[in-house]
């Protein structure tokens, strides 16, 4: 039995009329009445009273035709769930993000526009730094990841730059040069800096330090975040406190701006100063079309800059 002998069937029944049903399913009558007669002798029973002029349901036709409409309200539900996930509009999307990226809009804007667009994908979201995203990525336990990217991809992704965002110095508000317009890279070389370890916000860190080095100086750390001891998801928010605590100075995303703290001033350079990185990332090959709706989305959006 197929969907097709069914869908002839219902005709029949609601026609009332092997020629009108045929006409309405786009064949025959001689092969739609042929048709018929294959379903019935398959069934075993006759499902209509041929009449002169048109057909009556059998007490077995009765029978069949409410299963027959569920199983082809069944199957036009089946090929819509199939056709909405052909279109990446079901199923589920795991998206990754570095602490630091979260304040810049190239982040919530797509996160935004996806869930308006998908409402029915299951988004889940997970803050970790690059170096765990990217590995996540890798163990397939996350599909999407924004992060502070080096100069090259990570092995196996693919990564959409944002234009990249100047840097600022974070200072204490009673730091000698917390009243500053602007200042040179140069004149924090004897500060003590804030920076996390490279093997954790690998962009980041490899971005100031080598800024530091074009100026001339080499960055001495303040403090140091010991690899080992960083939590799984550290803040960037927890060095702006440590400025705030006369720990020492740092350099950060002008997007962290946003994080208000009392006893921090902002201060841009002049010249060249540090620029951020951040990318969205995407396995290579990757066949999900919910991440890859994500992915166009996210080439959409205006980053800070």
């Amino acid at each position: 039995m197929e969907l097709r002998h069914i869908r002839y069937f219902l005709a029949v029944a609601e026609e009332k009329n092997f020629t009108r049903a045929a006409a309405r399913v786009g064949i025959g009558q001689p092969p739609l009445s042929q048709q018929i007669r294959d379903l019935e002798r398959e069934i075993g029973a006759p499902l209509f009273h041929r009449l002169p002029h048109g057909a009556e349901l059998t007490e077995a036709g009765e029978s069949f035709l409410e299963k027959a409409r569920g199983i082809v309200v069944q199957a036009e539900q089946a090929k819509a769930a199939a056709q909405r996930a052909a279109r990446g509009e079901t199923g589920r999307l795991r998206v990754g993000f570095s602490g630091s990226a979260a304040f810049n809009p190239a982040v919530p804007a797509p996160i935004r526009d996806f869930r308006r667009a998908y409402p029915a994908v299951e988004l889940t979201l997970l803050e970790a730094n690059t170096q765990q995203l990217v590995g996540m990525m890798r163990e397939d336990e996350v599909d999407i990841a924004f992060i502070r990217p080096a100069q090259a991809d990570p092995e196996g992704l693919r990564v959409f730059r944002f234009p990249e965002e100047p840097m600022l110095a974070a200072l204490p508000t009673g730091h000698r040069l917390a009243g500053a317009v602007s200042l040179a890279l140069a004149d924090l070389a004897e500060e003590p800096f804030i920076l996390y370890p490279q093997t954790v916000g690998t962009g980041l860190y490899e971005e100031v330090v080598a800024q530091c080095r074009r100026a001339g100086f080499e960055p001495r750390l303040a403090i140091g975040f010991e690899p080992e001891l960083v939590s799984e998801t550290p803040k960037m928010a927890s060095v702006i406190n440590l400025v705030a605590a006369e720990m020492g100075i740092s350099i950060v995303p002008r997007s962290l701006t946003q994080i208000t703290v009392p006893g921090v001033r902002f201060v841009p350079f002049d010249g060249e100063a540090p620029m951020a990185r951040l990318g969205c990332a995407m396995r290579r090959g990757e066949r999900a079309i919910a991440a890859r709706n994500f992915m166009a989305l996210a080439k959409t959006t205006k980053a800070a800059g």
